[in-house]
């Protein structure tokens, strides 16, 4: 397909703009003026419709097809959930607007859904407060970490350590080294945290332990109770990675379980839309003793039923974000919350781990599974067995295009080889589920009848299969593609 610039016809216009009746150099700055054409392609509103249309039907989301992609949670966003955050009392409303007086009356119901998220929030986590800034689930790691290193330094404690389990994401570590921490890693025993491998790591350097529970594989850490133990016997904090909190939503409070710290993904447990660059949310959520050092600015409630921004936190880590965060997205979590409620929530966690093991149990005998029991939301399975006959984990990936799927997320975690990580989510039915398995117990056996047809896959798409060593180091971008 040729891009919007090669389909250029020179002297082909869709629009019309009038030509300024004046001088605009009186008032724009003449440095500031375009000495030559702006170098857009000229083409009638006909062309431009049908290319980003045709671009479009090119586009694989959620809503065309399924996504079993593992960690991410890319399930259904209710469509009802748009236009709430369209209301125009929400999508005009300017940041800059006062909060009280004269026109503040125009942003008091935006600061009261602000209000009112925190506190759904930390009902729903069993945390003592919330913010709503960070714009990623990355960006809350690292306010999450921010958090902790205030916390020590307050204290006068001289942690330079942060633990990080074999099997934890990547920008675990990443987030705790931006925020000046050492990393030490941990590791696995039967697919969960050692505590006697962290107990030999957990020495008075040490500031906090980051996991994920349940963890990567799909597995709940059993040894939790321990590890919290452990951790605070040293003062050292405990910090909950909320990727995979749609696993156990309205069925355990990480605040009550021992969590200090606490990131949760808007945009992945409540369906707001993942993908594609964001805009994403990562609200942090914090036990009390770690309150006084949350980012400003944070919405107060007034006597007088007013609420209003609040900077007065000397203790606090300061802005980690432009305003007040991606409103936009917590709007769509706040309208999901609410209509779902508690049970609803419960119910999206449970249909989410039956989903998981039904297919667990479908491919047992088709795939190898390292870590066979019981799972959460997610499992990992393994194509080490295929690989004997030359098909890895990725010429399976490559195949499930070509039956219409997104594929799982391969090799990762890293402590499985030949990894296929397979999350269904609560959303999708099970004659979805049958059909995935059927197709991919058929691509399977293709890597013992045919091992070739699958080296060539995807076949079926605009884009084959690449050569992706050569694509990232030699990239040719031209117009005649």
């Amino acid at each position: 397909m040729k891009t919007v610039f090669a389909k250029s016809k020179p002297g082909r216009e869709g629009v019309w703009p009038e030509k300024p009746s004046n001088d605009v150099s009186q008032y724009i700055d003449a440095s500031l003026l375009r000495g030559k054409d702006a170098g857009l392609p000229s083409l009638s509103e006909l062309d431009v419709v049908r290319h980003f249309t045709e671009l479009s039907n090119r586009n694989y989301g959620v809503d065309s097809n399924f996504y079993p992609l593992g960690s991410c949670t890319m399930k259904y966003n209710p469509k009802f959930m748009e236009g709430v955050a369209a209301l125009e009392g929400f999508a005009a409303l300017h940041p800059m607007l006062p909060q009280l007086q004269g026109a503040g009356s125009m942003c008091q119901g935006a600061l009261e859904v602000m209000h009112h998220m925190e506190e759904l929030l930390c009902e729903l986590t069993g945390m003592a407060g919330f913010t709503l800034h960070p714009m990623a689930g990355a960006h809350g790691e690292l306010t999450g970490a921010m958090l902790i290193a205030a916390y020590h330094k307050d204290k006068g404690n001289k942690k330079t350590k942060v633990l990080c389990p074999d099997s934890a994401h990547g920008t675990n570590p990443a987030s705790a080294s931006l925020a000046g921490f050492e990393v030490v890693s941990i590791e696995s025993h039967d697919g969960m945290i050692d505590p006697e491998a962290l107990a030999a790591a957990l020495d008075d350097d040490v500031a906090a332990l980051m996991m994920t529970c349940p963890n990567t594989l799909g597995l709940f850490e059993k040894h939790l109770p321990e590890i919290v133990r452990l951790l605070h016997e040293k003062d050292a904090l405990l910090y909950y990675d909320g990727a995979n909190l749609n696993a156990i939503m309205g069925k355990m409070r990480v605040g009550d379980a021992g969590f200090d710290v606490v990131h949760l993904n808007l945009h992945k447990t409540f369906a707001t839309p993942h993908g594609g660059g964001g805009p994403g949310s990562g609200p942090v959520g914090v036990s009390e003793k770690l309150v006084d050092f949350l980012p400003v600015s944070r919405v107060h409630k007034l006597e007088d039923g007013m609420y209003a921004l609040s900077y007065d936190h000397p203790k606090s880590i300061g802005y980690v974000a432009p305003f007040y965060g991606n409103f936009g997205v917590f709007l769509k979590a706040y309208a999901y919350i609410l209509r779902l409620g508690r049970d609803g929530l419960r119910r999206a966690s449970e249909n989410a781990v039956l989903s998981a093991n039904y297919l667990r149990k479908r491919l047992e005998d088709y795939l190898n599974i390292p870590y066979n029991r019981i799972c959460m939301h997610e499992f990992v399975a393994s194509a080490c067995k295929q690989a004997e006959c030359g098909v890895r984990a990725l010429d399976i990936a490559k195949a499930l295009l070509d039956k219409g799927y997104h594929a799982p997320t391969i090799y990762f975690p890293l402590i499985v080889k030949e990894c296929l990580m397979i999350e269904p989510t609560e959303t999708e039915s099970k004659e979805v589920l049958d059909k995935f398995v059927d197709d991919l117990i058929e691509i399977l056996a293709l890597a013992d009848t045919n091992p070739e047809a699958l080296h060539a896959a995807p076949v079926t798409l605009p884009v084959k299969r690449l050569d992706e060593t050569r694509a990232a180091r030699a990239m040719e971008l031209t117009d005649d593609a």
